[in-house]
């Protein structure tokens, strides 16, 4: 059964602006904890890493369920993941430094788990870019190769969350887990459409055979006949 879904964009826009609203509430009325510049990067990394993993959720719930209905916001999602990460990199860049590039140089040089979340962010932004009709159209194939990055932009934001936590590993471990099967699974789908299409290059090509071979036939029975 294929399910569709219909005129659910703009409710979709309003539940992925929830997190950000529930941020803006928390900054308000100083729900952040102790360490509030701390929290606040999470939480933007977490929902950026979120919508990441949703929108590679797309394709195996697809072909699990047969449901093409959500392939229609697998973009949308996707942007969703490129605007949280944005805004995971201002909130480093103006709260964390205050946009003083000599310590945020510094910063990068010694804290090597940035570098994977620089990354990240970069494929995500690449892929925002080219996220269009337009854009698809242009690159033509290299479109669909850009685009396969997104696995590793998963695997680098869960590993940047990895190395900048310490004690309490339960969260990026749990994302992880999610992003390893996603790719695992995206993987068996490759291996099985590639023995799929090797079957149906040896089918086809004994088909031509047996054509050319059925074609010789008469030929060879008219110059039997002659002798």
């Amino acid at each position: 059964m294929i399910l569709q879904i219909n005129n659910l964009r703009p409710k979709v826009i309003a539940v992925c602006l929830i997190p950000l609203l529930w941020l803006l509430i928390d900054i308000a009325f100083d729900n952040l904890g102790a360490n509030p510049v701390q929290a606040l990067h999470i939480r933007l990394g977490d929902w950026s890493l979120r919508f990441l993993c949703l929108t590679l959720a797309v394709t195996p719930i697809q072909i699990v369920t047969k449901w093409r209905g959500l392939a229609d916001y697998r973009q949308l999602l996707g942007l969703y993941a490129f605007f949280y990460g944005t805004l995971h990199v201002l909130a480093y860049l103006l709260i964390d430094h205050g946009l003083i590039w000599h310590m945020i140089s510094i910063d990068i040089i010694e804290s090597p788990y940035i570098w994977l979340g620089l990354l990240a962010y970069i494929i995500v932004l690449l892929l925002a870019l080219t996220s269009s009709k337009w854009a698809k159209k242009l690159m033509g194939k290299n479109w669909k190769r850009l685009h396969r990055l997104i696995y590793i932009a998963a695997i680098a934001a869960v590993m940047h969350y990895f190395w900048q936590l310490k004690g309490n590993l339960a969260e990026p471990f749990f994302y992880s887990i999610i992003a390893f099967f996603l790719l695992g699974f995206r993987i068996l789908v490759w291996v099985k459409n590639r023995q799929i299409n090797k079957i149906k290059t040896v089918s086809g090509q004994r088909t031509i055979t047996l054509a050319e071979e059925q074609s010789e036939m008469p030929e060879t029975v008219h110059n039997s006949t002659k002798h």
